[in-house]
């Protein structure tokens, strides 16, 4: 099945018709010989989402991916001129390695000495080593004096009273534009959401993640091109974190208007209460016997405390969905909690990549790849600083790697390989973007999708079925 294409930018190789989508019978029409039916481009989408007076004909005038450049550096005598992480000397990570095992041993003149030499060398504003000497010597010195939590809320608060619609949405859209670092899962989960509920007249999509909606403009159209009856779509938003919790109406007025302009009866409800998703219960869906189901998580479950994991994953069974999809960053936070060192090691393995991948993808001087690098600060301290779970509020970020997930799900579901349509679609997304990103499809025993960054695995989309 191939996800329709309002609009493709004129420089696009495989630009499809000017009515894109529409010129479709059904979103299961064949392909054409010598063309691609290409999902929309991440930043049109973004602007039919947040403007709703969409010209379909006009308004082609979109940027490509930025060209690789890096930060200069602030420090010469010790980095790497500017240089990616990978091809850097490392100072950073060897000094952050030894601050970390000296408070692993509990060494305090070692901790003084490391923390200090990382104080002086690092910053925010400089290469890619001194950024995560930076990030991570905050959350070095949190667990050093033992004020993760302290620190944890404190940038909670500065960044849920610095939030609004407007910026969110144009942070979203450009990081969007550059990487597909999001868009590989909205276009992997979208393929098995529409073929799993094709021919259904009554669908409820309950999306637990933390796009703020953007994922859905595709599939509207997707359902608008249906050659049969055109469904009638609920949409339930699960909302956990505060900072998305305060854009949710504005998100609800758009996708509202959105979906008229689309021609798809549309019902949007946003479930807010919840301190946690472990909290999450059947009866607070309103999900009605003759509705089909889809259960959509993106970087959701890694939020959810790892004892409770089993059991949302049970409650999503009791929903008697036809597709549930899951769709994770690739690090391992969960099986390492209980050892610091090796936590540490994962962690700084796991931004070393997101920060290289930042800094090639943006411009050197953009505020929207400085924004991305001050949202990991508040990661980074959860995960190594604050030790006690339970005082999380919602938020726990225990990521871990495809194969966990999977292990987890095949207590509950069977595996819902991609179909040849959703492949060919990713693969066609990622042509979009410079090079380095690849598309990984694991051996017959494992499952899912990988999205690669140099040959690393960096997001893993997965669809299973009762």
């Amino acid at each position: 099945m191939k996800l329709s294409s309002a609009k493709v930018p004129k420089e696009s190789k495989a630009a499809s018709p000017s009515h894109g989508g529409h010129n479709q019978n059904s979103f299961h029409s064949k392909r054409r010989s010598g063309h691609t039916i290409l999902p929309l481009q991440p930043v049109d989408e973004l602007e039919q989402w947040s403007s709703v007076a969409v010209d379909m004909h006009n308004n082609n005038n979109h940027h490509q991916p930025q060209n690789s450049h890096t930060s200069t550096s602030r420090s010469s005598d010790y980095s790497a001129g500017g240089e990616p992480c990978a091809t850097g000397n490392k100072w950073a990570s060897r000094l952050l390695r030894e601050c970390a095992r000296a408070i692993s041993d509990k060494d305090s003149s070692k901790i003084h000495h490391l923390l200090w030499m990382l104080n002086e060398l690092a910053s925010p504003y400089g290469d890619c080593d001194q950024k995560l000497a930076s990030y991570f010597l905050q959350a070095l010195f949190c667990k050093a004096t033992e004020s993760g939590q302290r620190c944890f809320k404190t940038l909670t608060s500065v960044a849920e009273k610095g939030n609004s619609f407007d910026s969110a949405r144009k942070l979203i859209l450009k990081f969007q534009e550059v990487s597909p670092w999001t868009t590989f899962g909205h276009v992997a989960a979208n393929g098995a959401i529409l073929e799993a509920l094709d021919g259904e007249t009554k669908l409820h999509i309950i999306d637990i993640s933390n796009t703020l909606c953007t994922q859905w403009p595709t599939l509207l159209e997707a359902l608008a091109t249906r050659n049969d009856e055109t469904p009638h779509l609920k949409l339930t938003v699960v909302v956990t974190a505060n900072i998305i919790r305060s854009v949710m109406k504005e998100i609800s007025q758009r996708m509202e208007k959105f979906a008229r302009l689309m021609g798809v009866p549309f019902e949007f409800n946003v479930i807010s209460g919840l301190n946690h998703l472990g909290e999450l219960t059947k009866d607070a869906l309103g999900v009605l016997e003759d509705e089909a189901i889809a259960v959509n998580c993106i970087g959701a479950l890694r939020r959810v405390a790892v004892e409770e994991r089993g059991a949302v994953i049970q409650m999503f069974q009791s929903l008697g969905p036809r597709v549930v999809t899951v769709v994770e960053e690739e690090a391992d936070f969960s099986s390492t909690r209980y050892d610091f060192v090796r936590c540490f090691e994962e962690c700084l393995r796991f931004y070393t990549l997101y920060f290289e991948m930042l800094e090639e993808s943006f411009a050197p001087t953009s505020n929207e790849k400085l924004m991305l690098e001050r949202e990991c600060s508040r990661s980074i301290v959860r995960v190594l600083a604050c030790d006690n779970d339970q005082d999380s509020e919602g938020e726990f970020e225990r990521r871990e790697r495809g194969r966990q997930w999977s292990d987890r799900f095949k207590e509950a579901f069977s595996p819902l390989g991609f179909s040849d349509d959703v492949v060919d679609d990713v693969k066609a997304l990622l042509k979009r973007y410079k090079a380095g990103w690849t598309l990984a499809q694991p051996h017959q025993d494992k499952t899912g999708l990988y999205l690669t960054w140099k040959e690393e695995h960096v997001v893993w989309a997965s669809a299973w079925k009762p």
